[in-house]
Formats: C-alpha cells, structure tokens, sequence
C-alpha cells in the first residue's frame, strides 16, 4: 500500500534521517518506535507533506508521489493525527471535522450536509456520544481525538499515522482508542503507530519497525519478537535491569511526612508516612483520588481535617508556597501546561520555582543550574534553547530539575514518565533512586503498574479517596489490580 524509500532529511546542516526504508500494508497496524530524537515524527511529517525529503521517493498502492504541502498527502489519502490536536475549541464538530472543506449549497455552506456527513463518520467509528454540533471545548481529550480520526476519514484517508495517541489518555480510555484502531484496520486502512508504551506497540501492531538516530535498525514481525529485543534496538544497549535496585531496610532513614486522618473533598481519612530514603508508590484506577493526594500534600487543594507533619513539625499547607518552603516539591503529571513555561528558555524554567519562593539556603547560582542540568542527563542545545522545542523526556528533566533546584526533602511525582521513551524513563527512574539515596523522600503515582513495582520500596492502593490497601516492594500487578477495584479499607495485602 504505502512504501517510502531511501528518506533522508536534514536541518541547517544537520542530518536528522539517513536513507530510512519503510513499508505499510492494506489492514496493517505497523509500529514505529525509537527514543525521542530518533527520527520518528519528521519521517511522518515527510510523509504528510509538512517536511520535504531531501532524497527518497514515496509510493502509494503503485503510484510515486513528491509531496510539498500537505494538501497534496490528504489528496493522496493521507492522514495524520499529532500529539497536540489541531482542533477549534470553539467550533462545532462538523466545523472542525470538515474545516477547510465545508460543502457548499446556491454559494454558502451547506450546514445540513456537513452535520449529516459528520453523524455518518462518527457512527462508522462506532462514537454515540457525540453530535455533530456539540462544541469541541466540551468534548474529553479521549472524544477530541476521535473528533481528529473523523476529520481523517472525511478526506477519505488510506493511511492514517497516529502520534503517541495514548499519551494524554486514562487507562480505559486508551482501551478503547485501541478497539477503534482495529476497527480501522479491519476496514483496509493502513495505520502507522507511534508509541513509547510497549505493550500497545505489541497488542496492536503486526510489524515494529526501530529508528535509532536517523537511522532505521530493524523491521521485526511483532509475533516474532520481545520487548527486550525492541528496546535493545532503540537504545543500542542491553537493558538488563529496568530499574536500579530498590533501597535496602538500613538507607530508610527518619520520617519526612505524616498525614494523619487527612481528608478534604476528594480525600477520605488518610493515614500516610514516607520516610528518608524510601520510594513509595501509589496505584489506583482513574479517579481514585491519586493526584488529589499529591495536591493536598503540596497545598494545592489543602487538607481540612487531620494533622500533618514535615520533617517533624506540624504543617498543613494551605497553598503550595507554604509547601516549597517546608521541602515539599509536585512534578505534576502534564508538564507542558503546569510544568513548563514552553516559550522561555531551559534556563529561565529551571529557575521558575526559586524565582518565586527563596528556597532554604538562599537561591541557587547559576554554576548550580548547570550541575542540576547536567545531573538530570538533560540533552539540549544549550541552556538557552527554548523548552518548547526539546523531546518530551527533556521536557521532564528540566521539570525535574526546577524542582531540585528547591532543595526538596519530599519529592512528589504525579505520571513521572508519561510519554517518555524508553531511554529517557531509564535515565529518571536512576535518578529519582539517587535521590531517594541521598534523604529524600519520594512518592510517585503512575498507572503503569511495571513502574510501581519496579520503582517502589512499597506500595500504596486507593480507591474512591482513601487507601485500601498497602503492598510489599514484589507486589503482582494481579494483587494491585484486585485491591484498586474491591474498594475494601484498610488492611494489609500480601503479595499473591
């Protein structure tokens, strides 16, 4: 259906791609995967006409195109779905789904026809709760990215490229994005499928192909192959060990925090201790009230009832300035609208937080950023480029980075490598261990349970607000899993 051969690229001199291969089939779900850099997104974007290739042709079902806009891949059946919509909020969904292409009837637009044609697209996708003149504001992220797959089909799109379309999605969510994917696949499409996570790369895909630096390494048959195969392929190494080595019972220090019978709104009778040198994780389904907990410790939707204590005095932060200055940091879970300032540079953003509260010990110096940069392992430019243009993973390492500039004793991590490649979560996952090393005391919530296990010396569960449950460092996701959904209180659960 779709070949693209010998594609090479370069930016001011820069060679991004290196005479890269790939091929789709009709029904195909193909995987592409590699660390952030690797080439990905300016491969499809050569493909949907928004970068022209240096050298290399593109062929579709026989016939070789040159593409120089976009217009002319969506004329070839070419479609595109980024990580950052490209959605009118304050539009209807037929306006959005046929913008640019409205049908018109006697010289004006034939809204009649639009909504219909709009109902027809949205029943084919198997959406019913949507109409075509709801606004697009008031649409879930999950219901504005099947608004995008409907703008796609409109066009009659063959192929379809999605771009890390489960990065901004819950759990059930994501399930059911990947019931539509083969739904579309099911029809003929052809879907080229870019992701970090590696379990929806093998529940989906039928071929993964790896890009490292520009480079295609490999196309593997996805029944073939392992995810250790995979990510040795996007990182050039073995990965042996996912995570470094949990802390042993002589580096868990003194306590840090204590909630107890904390409760607000959201969050019910909570009975909390983390203590210097231990990772602590936290699972639960959506709306469990795990990033509810991490705002009420940080005062940013405070605790009204119970008593809490930071590096042994009583505290309840009111507002999070209140818990900056106790030792309490939040890299909150979308980095990109409460982490960053996008268009100010790597260095402005890791001053953010002492810019506004003096942290203990006086404002860092500028030879003290550096080293905080460069201990993060971020991969940038230099310290003036912009935030807004560094990969997702670097993205969170100047969160990270922000945030030690602060001087933290608690470090509260809400999603800490979501949408994160595997080379970049690696690099976080030993840093946050050497943290927790030095005295820090480190909560982390995330919904992939491998992350938990790996990460945490214990786990904590939690259901509609409270905790239900707590589970020793070699917990089974099944022993997780089934605390999360009984909705029981208190008690302790062995590992099955």
């Amino acid at each position: 259906m779709l070949t693209m051969q010998g594609v090479s690229k370069s930016f001011l001199g820069v060679r991004v791609l290196h005479d890269v291969e790939l091929d789709l089939e009709r029904g195909e779900v193909h995987a592409l995967v590699g660390e952030n850099g690797a080439g990905k997104s300016t491969l499809m974007k050569i493909l949907a006409g928004e970068h022209i290739p240096d050298t290399g042709t593109i062929t579709i079902d026989g016939t070789a195109h040159t593409f120089t806009h976009p217009a002319q891949a969506q004329t070839a059946g070419i479609g595109i779905i980024h990580q950052e919509f490209a959605l009118l909020p304050h539009r209807t969904v037929a306006e959005n789904v046929f913008l640019g292409r409205e049908p018109v009837r006697r010289g004006l637009v034939d809204r009649k026809a639009m909504e219909r044609r709009t109902g027809e697209l949205l029943a084919e996708i198997d959406e019913t709760g949507i109409t075509p003149r709801t606004l697009v504001r008031e649409l879930s992220v999950a219901r504005q990215q099947t608004v995008e797959i409907a703008k796609a089909l409109a066009s009659d799109v063959r192929v379809l490229v999605m771009d890390e379309p489960t990065a901004p999605l819950a759990d059930h969510e994501s399930e059911l994005l990947a019931a539509l994917v083969r739904r579309l696949a099911a029809r003929g499409l052809g879907i080229l499928y870019i992701s970090h996570r590696l379990p929806e790369v093998f529940d989906l895909s039928r071929r993964i192909t790896v890009l490292k630096d520009g480079r295609r390494v490999t196309t593997l048959r996805t029944a073939e192959t392992t995810a250790d195969e995979v990510v040795r392929g996007m990182v050039g190494r073995e990965l042996t060990a996912y995570y470094p080595p949990r802390a042993r019972p002589e580096e868990i220090g003194a306590e840090r925090l204590t909630v107890t019978g904390g409760g607000n709104a959201r969050i019910h009778d909570m009975n909390l201790t983390l203590r210097a040198g231990e990772v602590v994780g936290v699972a639960g389904l959506q709306g469990s009230g795990r990033t509810s907990l991490a705002r009420a410790l940080f005062g940013a939707a405070p605790f009204t009832t119970g008593r809490m204590t930071v590096g042994g005095t009583p505290l309840r932060p009111r507002r999070p300035r209140q818990a900056i200055r106790a030792g309490i940091a939040l890299v909150t879970e979308d980095r990109k609208t409460e982490g960053l300032a996008l268009h100010q540079s790597v260095r402005d953003n890791a001053l953010l937080v002492t810019r506004a509260v003096s942290p203990r010990g006086g404002p860092p110096t500028g030879r003290e950023i550096t080293a905080l940069l460069e201990r993060v392992r971020l991969q940038a430019r230099g310290e003036d480029q912009q935030a807004l243009y560094l990969s997702g993973g670097n993205q969170q390492k100047v969160v990270i980075a922000k945030w030690l500039a602060a001087r933290p004793q608690v470090l509260l991590f809400d999603e800490p490598t979501r949408g994160v490649d595997v080379g970049a979560k690696a690099a976080i996952h030993t840093l946050v261990r050497e943290l927790a090393r030095e005295g820090l005391a480190v909560l982390i919530i995330s919904s992939e349970l491998p992350e938990l296990i790996g990460m945490s010396d214990r786990i904590l569960v939690m259901s509609e607000g409270r905790l239900v449950g707590e589970l020793p460092a070699d917990a089974e996701e099944e022993s997780i899993m089934r605390l999360a959904t009984s909705g029981r209180r208190g008690g302790r659960e062995e590992a099955a």
